[in-house]
């Protein structure tokens, strides 16, 4: 009871706090940002993105990431710069494999069908003289000969019209065969009885889970999948939707997979089950090669000669199938906007310049910010220009970026990734927190806009009146309605928030959305209203925190406060679902991550006079909890590798545990708990090993974030990441 008091207290405290007054920016700072920001200007660059179909290394890529870098040189962003670094399968980025670019120019799916052909259309006559010849011959005794079979083919997918239909990773093929029905295709059991050898199968799972399988084991020569879309309460409702593929770019299975719709498949499906034959031809021009991954970056230089060598950065992911209009066009089209904004205000004077550099950065989803964090990129820049004689001149720059000196000036990222679904796409936008192991004030920075956001916008939906109710004219007018949501992984957030960066995030996102990574993906989903909204939280937001310097006075207490009520709401909730000793655990875990997030504005703006800041509740043997065998174990993670262990398209960890001969998975990998699952508790058990908690107080930590595990699936998991070389024991 005391606990439930506590945070109906601080929820009274705090609820209506900011009022219609703008949260932690002065007023005139506020209306210049919100008067400046742009759904409609957005939403265009955002179509203009979407026409790519922006696949890493591609040629498609590389003509979205030039249109970046052209609207940034046009908007007046210093530095800008489409960094290489090397992508060809052998490059390590910390845990990240590089894998090789992909590129596809052609690829048809066909059915093969057998037809008779008639006199007619053998010999070119009309029907009139070839019915006047058939008269003849039956005159004289003479039957029809000039009937053939012979073959036809109809287009049933072309990469040409939809891209989406051919999964990443396909490789060349000029293949004709008979397709036969596999069930979800991951079992030995499925293929039992069936004849494979030379066969396209059909299966229900993503071709990757499938590949080395159907063509390695069994000796397929393609696949053709109609795997369905994550798990919402949409999926697999619109029949025509087509799910974007993917086969693993490491297996030595290599092969071709085409993606078709639950209509198609069930088509097929039925024609199979009746002891029918369906016969495809597939033909693709395409393949993996030595490239590049392009990562585009540009600044608006800091003010402060102190603090202009600290950045805050705005990222998102370029890549993606085309259309990708909400993954990820949106997220990118969005900060492009931001820098826009910010720019164009600072010259004209209306916004001082920030004491701290911002950093835009548009790169290949997870693997493109591993390595501009970890790896030797390079860029050479070509400016065109009129000399004063007319005169056309070109100067190009060239230069190398090295990761870990990014990596170091990073103070915070407000990244995007959807943030423009409509109202068709069924979002929900979500601010979300950082994981509890990396506790920061930095969310309740962008939650006490969005909170203000969704009043006001709240306020002109019911009225038609309000001071700021942040509408494009080619948008909505419905209210925003943001969540301050639990930490959930899924994007390059995660890159920067794991313990080898400790760079804390802001995560805007949408979800659910019905459409993501199908070709329903499109722009006439996107929300122009919902891209300005996200854009001021975003520009508002990092703004601000360019520019903290000191404790950030009573307003960043109130957010922090605020901030505070909406996670006690949820860990209240919580308390109710676990037995009474978790609960306990469950509350220390959280008074310790309050703790954290308190303290850690001193890393802005450490505390004047050597001041000492609050100790590490972690550390007091009174609140330790007690741990016995195993469980008194510390552990500290190495210097290298960096990032997480499963990274985009390659998981670090399973290659080297199957290195050691091991062919079982450590249970914890495969550990449901009541609100995260086993890549969940796997992250932020590596997180948690900082040479300070032993494996009792990790297992307490990641049970208060995801629910109760047992504490042996926890010492199991770091005894295997000992055995790999990510952590170490402390002695």
């Amino acid at each position: 009871m005391k606990f439930a008091t506590l945070v109906i207290g601080i929820f009274i405290i705090s609820a209506g706090v900011w009022g219609q007054k703008p949260p932690l920016l002065g007023e005139k700072d506020v209306a210049a940002i919100a008067g400046e920001i742009s759904g409609e200007t957005a939403k265009r660059n955002l179509e203009g993105i979407a026409r790519f179909h922006r696949q890493r290394g591609s040629k498609g890529f590389h003509e979205a990431a030039e249109l970046v870098a052209e609207r940034l040189r046009a908007y007046g962003l210093s530095d800008v710069a489409v960094l290489q670094f090397p992508a060809d399968g052998a490059t390590m980025y910390g845990t990240q494999r590089s894998r090789p670019a992909w590129e596809a120019e052609f690829a048809e799916l066909r059915e093969l069908r057998t037809e008779i052909f008639t006199c007619d259309e053998v010999s070119g006559k009309s029907k009139q003289q070839v019915e006047q010849e058939e008269k003849e011959r039956a005159a004289r005794g003479i039957g029809q000969a000039c009937d053939t079979i012979g073959e036809s083919e109809r287009v049933l997918e072309s990469y040409e019209a939809q891209p989406v239909v051919l999964a990443e990773d396909s490789e060349s093929a000029d293949v004709k065969a008979e397709l036969v029905d596999v069930g979800e295709g991951t079992k030995e059991s499925d293929y039992a009885g069936k004849k494979m050898k030379g066969k396209i199968v059909l299966v229900s799972a993503q071709p990757g889970a499938v590949q080395d399988l159907a063509v390695g084991r069994f000796g397929a020569v393609g696949i053709v999948s109609y795997a369905q879309n994550q798990k919402t309460a949409w999926s697999g409702e619109n029949q025509d939707a087509i799910r974007w593929g993917h086969l693993e770019t490491f297996s030595v299975n290599k092969t071709f997979a085409f993606m078709v719709s639950l209509r198609r498949a069930n088509a097929m499906k039925e024609v199979l089950a009746k002891g029918g034959e369906i016969r495809l031809h597939a033909v693709v021009k395409a393949g993996q090669h030595p490239g590049n991954y392009e990562v585009v970056t540009a600044t608006i230089p800091g003010a402060d000669a102190k603090l202009k060598e600290e950045e805050i950065a705005f990222s998102c992911h370029l890549d993606h199938q085309r259309p990708g209009a909400n993954d990820n066009a949106s997220g990118c089209a969005t900060i492009l906007e931001v820098a826009r904004t910010l720019q164009k205000l600072i010259a004209e004077g209306k916004l001082a310049r920030p004491a701290r550099t911002i950093r835009f950065i548009f790169p290949p989803e997870i693997e493109g910010t591993m390595a501009l964090l970890t790896g030797h990129g390079y860029y050479g820049i070509t400016h065109t220009f009129t000399a004063p004689n007319g005169q056309k001149m070109a100067s190009t720059m060239d230069g190398e970026v090295i990761g870990s000196e990014v990596a170091k000036r990073i103070k915070a990222v407000i990244h995007m990734d959807m943030v423009g679904g409509g109202p068709e796409t069924k979002a929900v936008f979500h601010v979300t927190r950082g994981p509890m192991s990396l506790p920061s004030f930095v969310q309740d920075v962008a939650w006490a806009f969005a909170e203000w956001v969704n009043e006001e916008s709240y306020e002109f939906a019911a009225t038609g009146k309000a001071e700021y109710p942040m509408v494009s004219a080619e948008g909505g007018k419905e209210p925003l309605r943001a969540e301050y949501s639990a930490y959930t992984m899924g994007s390059d957030h995660d890159v920067y928030q794991d313990s080898s960066f400790g760079i804390p995030a802001i995560y805007l996102n949408d979800w659910p959305d019905r459409f993501i990574h199908t070709n329903l993906d499109s722009t006439a989903n996107i929300d122009a209203t919902k891209l300005k909204r996200a854009g001021f939280i975003g520009a508002a937001s990092g703004y601000f925190l360019a520019n903290l310097n000191s404790t950030g006075g009573v307003e960043l207490a109130l957010a922090q406060i605020h901030g505070r009520s909406v996670r006690l709401l949820s860990f209240d909730g919580r308390v109710r679902q676990i037995p009474r000793e978790e609960a306990e655990t469950l509350r220390r875990i959280e008074a310790e991550y309050d703790g954290g997030v308190s303290i850690s504005v001193h890393q802005f703006s450490p505390p004047p006079g050597g001041l000492q800041v609050p100790y590490d509740r972690r550390l007091n043997s009174s609140n330790r909890p007690k741990a016995t065998g195993d469980g008194l174990v510390t552990y500290s993670r190495r210097n290298e590798p960096r990032g997480p262990m499963a990274v985009f398209g390659y998981d670090y960890f399973a290659v080297e545990w199957a290195k050691r001969g091991h062919a079982t998975t450590p249970k914890l990998l495969e550990y449901e708990g009541l609100w995260g699952s086993g890549e969940d508790y796997a992250y932020e058990v590596l997180n948690f090993a900082d040479g300070k908690r032993n494996a009792q107080e990790i297992r307490d930590a990641v049970s208060a974030e995801y629910g109760p595990v047992p504490l042996e699936l926890v010492v199991e998991y770091l005894k295997a990441l000992e055995e790999v070389g990510v952590v170490e024991k402390v002695k």
